[in-house]
């Protein structure tokens, strides 16, 4: 046993898939744990891996059980993580040692999923908003780790956009400077997670799975390090008016400053406190565009396979 194998654990379904090269969807835990209430945070997951798979790809849930980086955890594990909430730690790049000499449990955030899936050998992840510069960062330096670990890790990121709580434009400016390409599915503008307008551009529009995949191919080909970023709209139905949901963001934001949250704590409480504001409507449009997410990272990881 090598050092990795030590504390890496793939499940036997996901090794198969990438033994055999079937396309396989990584999915982040910190959804279950921080990003809604339970049951409903368990019946999301299940059902976003039951999206994956009715679109041709495996999906390999991601956490930190007992210390064990697990790439493919099992439904009790998913119902464990979900029970615990937000007694489980949002785990990113820098927890994940401590997690495993202390044998801990840990929700992995985008950064960590990347981490893991690239372990694996995974080189697409499906999440809902990728975290980024929050407002005021150029005074807190309040910057996600999500953003460095794009840069550095082989992995594509599908997302409807960086989260709106952030500030998008700085988000966008901190990708340029470490060279992390931004696509638009089938749009030239930044989706802004609850929304499918920001005001800001991508780097390139791209209309099909296919021409996604040839991007990324074409980056591992060249030997570019760092990620990708897919920005997926959320589908036009549940859409929320930009206007609307940008006047809750703002009260919310408020309110957190006002309490003074900040830090790894921040976000599940804007994300609480807009789903409170909006009366739920929020929830729904995040649980939906999670799903729209993963059928398109599964189409494009099947497009990938035939690379």
């Amino acid at each position: 046993m090598n050092r990795l194998e030590k504390y890496l654990e793939v499940s036997p379904r996901i090794r198969e898939a990438l033994d055999n090269n079937r396309p396989v969807v990584t999915l982040e835990s910190t959804i279950i744990s921080h990003g809604m209430p339970y049951p409903r945070n368990v019946e999301t997951a299940l059902k976003v891996e039951e999206v994956v798979r009715s679109c041709g790809a495996e999906p390999a849930t991601v956490a930190v059980i007992g210390g064990k980086l697990k790439v493919g955890i099992s439904e009790e594990e998913i119902t464990h993580l979900g029970k615990k909430g937000l007694g489980v730690i949002k785990a990113s790049r820098r927890d994940l040692p401590v997690l495993c000499a202390r044998g801990e449990d840990g929700a992995t955030t985008v950064a960590a999923t990347m981490i893991l899936s690239a372990l694996a050998g995974v080189q697409v992840f499906a999440t809902g908003g990728v975290g980024g510069v929050h407002r005021g960062a150029e005074t807190t330096m309040d910057i996600s780790a999500d953003l460095e670990e794009l840069a550095e890790t082989p992995v594509m990121v599908v997302c409807a956009g960086a989260k709106s709580i952030l500030d998008l434009g700085l988000t966008l400016e901190y990708l340029e400077t470490k060279g992390v390409t931004v696509l638009g599915y089938q749009t030239e503008e930044l989706p802004a997670f609850y929304t499918r307008k920001s005001g800001f551009k991508v780097d390139y529009r791209m209309d099909t799975p296919e021409e996604i995949a040839a991007a990324f191919s074409a980056k591992e080909d060249l030997g570019l390090r760092g990620g990708m970023l897919v920005t997926n709209p959320i589908p036009e139905q549940y859409a929320m008016d930009h206007d609307y949901i940008s006047r809750t963001i703002e009260d919310a934001c408020a309110e957190a400053a006002q309490k003074g949250v900040k830090g790894k704590e921040l976000t599940p409480f804007l994300l609480d406190r807009i789903q409170q504001i909006t009366a739920g409507k929020s929830l729904e449009a995040n649980i939906e565009l999670v799903y729209n997410n993963a059928r398109l990272a599964s189409r494009i990881a099947v497009e990938l396979c035939k690379k």
